[in-house]
C-alpha cells in the first residue's frame, strides 16, 4: 500500500528586489504560470511550440514535468490528455499583496517520484523567473534558499543558498513506508478536515459544494493512485471498491465550508479560467483508522484539480 511512494519537501525563500513585489492576495497562479514560463527557457533546447512533436520530448525535463501524456497503451487514465504533475506549490496562506525592497516571501514546493532528481532544473527555473520577474510590473527577485523539510520528522536541511551559488546533495525524501505507521491503533471516530486553499472535488461531472467523506477519499485515491502509476512506476494493488464502500459509511456530522470564487488568466488558452472551490472544516465520523494514511499523504500532495497552483491543500486533527 504505496509503501514506495517519494516526495519531497522544501521551503523557497525569496527577497523581493529593488522595485519591491505587487501580487495577488492568491499567489498560486502568479508562481505557476511564472515558473513554467522560466523552466521551459531553461530546459527547452529545441524551442518548438508543442513538446509532442519535438524529438527530445522523450528524455526533455519540461516535456516531463509540465506536458507528459499517458502512453498510448496505459491502463491507468488512458482517456486523459494528460496525466497529474509530479510537483506541487504552496503560495503563502496570507493576504499580503505588497512586498518591499529587501522583504522575505517563502512559499513551498512539492516534488514526487521522478521529478526529485530534477529539482536542480527546479532550482534554476526559480532563478531565471527571479531575473524575469513576477506579479504586477513584473519586478525582479532574488532566490536566497531552499531548504528541504520533512513534516513528519521535522528534520531540515539546507540544499541551496545564494550566498554558496550551488545545490547540496542532502536527501530528507519522505517515504509512503513512514505514513503506514500512522494508522491508529486507537480507533479515531472523528477526524477534521481543514481545507486551507480553494478545493475543487468532482462527484461525477459537477464540482461539489459539500464534500462528503467518499467524495474526499475517492477523489485522494484517483490522485495518488496516477501518481504512484506515472511517476513511480507502480501499481497501487489494493481493494478500491472495499475501501470506497467503508468511506460510505463515514458521516459528515459538521460542515463549515464555504464555496469562494476565483478567476485567472491562462495566456496559453488566451482564455480567463473560473477555478473556485470550497475553503473551511468539516468533521466526519465513522470507523477512520484505515483512511489515517491516504490522509496524512494527501495532506502532502494536496487534492483535487489545480494541485500545481497550490489548490486542495488541507489539514487532518482527529
Amino acid at each position: 500500500m504505496l509503501a514506495e511512494f517519494q516526495a519531497a519537501y522544501y521551503r523557497v525563500d525569496l527577497t523581493a528586489g529593488e522595485k519591491g513585489l505587487v501580487l495577488p492576495p492568491y499567489k498560486g497562479s502568479t508562481l505557476r504560470g511564472g515558473f513554467g514560463t522560466a523552466f521551459r527557457r531553461i530546459a527547452c533546447a529545441c524551442r518548438q511550440e508543442e513538446c509532442k512533436n519535438c524529438m527530445l520530448q522523450p528524455s526533455c525535463p519540461y516535456a516531463y514535468i509540465f506536458e507528459t501524456s499517458p502512453p498510448a497503451d496505459s491502463q491507468v487514465l488512458s482517456k486523459y490528455e494528460s496525466i497529474p504533475r509530479p510537483f506541487v506549490l504552496e503560495p503563502p496562506l496570507d493576504n499580503k499583496t505588497l512586498y518591499q525592497k529587501g522583504e522575505s516571501l517563502s512559499f513551498g514546493l512539492i516534488l514526487i517520484g521522478r521529478s526529485i532528481p530534477y529539482l536542480p532544473y527546479f532550482i534554476l527555473a526559480f532563478k531565471e523567473l527571479g531575473e524575469i520577474g513576477i506579479g504586477k510590473g513584473r519586478n525582479p527577485y532574488r532566490l536566497e534558499r531552499l531548504v528541504a523539510i520533512n513534516p513528519f520528522s521535522g528534520k531540515e536541511a539546507e540544499v541551496y543558498s545564494h550566498a554558496a551559488g550551488k545545490v547540496f546533495n542532502r536527501d530528507l525524501c519522505i517515504l509512503g513506508k513512514e505514513l503506514l505507521a500512522l494508522k491508529s491503533e486507537t480507533a479515531p471516530e472523528l477526524v477534521k478536515i481543514d481545507f486551507q486553499t480553494m478545493t475543487r472535488i468532482k462527484s461525477g461531472d459537477i464540482f461539489v459544494r459539500h464534500v462528503e467523506f467518499h467524495m474526499l477519499l475517492r477523489a485522494l485515491l484517483r490522485r495518488l493512485s496516477a501518481l504512484y502509476y506515472f511517476h513511480h512506476g507502480l501499481e497501487w494493488n489494493i481493494e478500491f471498491v472495499d475501501l470506497i464502500k467503508k468511506a460510505e459509511l463515514v458521516t459528515r456530522v459538521s460542515d463549515q465550508t464555504r464555496w469562494v470564487d476565483w478567476e485567472r488568466y491562462s495566456h496559453r488558452q488566451d482564455a480567463r479560467m473560473n477555478l473556485g472551490g470550497i475553503v473551511g472544516q468539516a468533521t466526519y465520523k465513522g470507523e477512520l483508522a484505515e483512511f489515517l494514511p491516504i490522509l496524512k499523504l494527501g495532506e502532502l500532495v494536496h487534492v483535487g484539480k489545480a494541485c500545481t497552483f497550490g489548490m486542495g491543500k488541507y489539514r487532518m486533527s482527529l
